[in-house]
């Protein structure tokens, strides 16, 4: 990865968007809930008040509004600091 955060930020992989509800109906792409579940993909290095607890690979579950949406080589990532993770899964 390219891409390094800085401070106690992280980098995360949202998990795909469902496509079909559990009764099997498919889901249009303008009614598609953003996820808020992902992946960590790189950790910064924390600051002297703030420990990192999240490591890369780990699942995590954040807020609905939480990080700042970018692209890199194609891909969708969020960047968001360590206290908008609500948990390790």
């Amino acid at each position: 990865m390219t891409i390094k955060p800085l401070s106690d930020r992280v980098l995360v992989l949202p998990n795909p968007a469902e496509e079909k509800t559990a009764g099997g109906l498919f889901i249009p792409d303008t009614a598609k809930e953003k996820p808020l579940m992902g992946k960590v993909v790189a950790v910064g290095p924390g600051t002297a008040d703030v420990k990192m607890e999240v490591k890369e690979g780990d699942q995590v579950l954040y807020g609905k509004y939480a990080g700042t949406e970018i692209s890199f080589e194609g891909v969708d990532y969020l960047i968001m600091k360590q206290s908008d993770i609500m948990a390790i899964i």
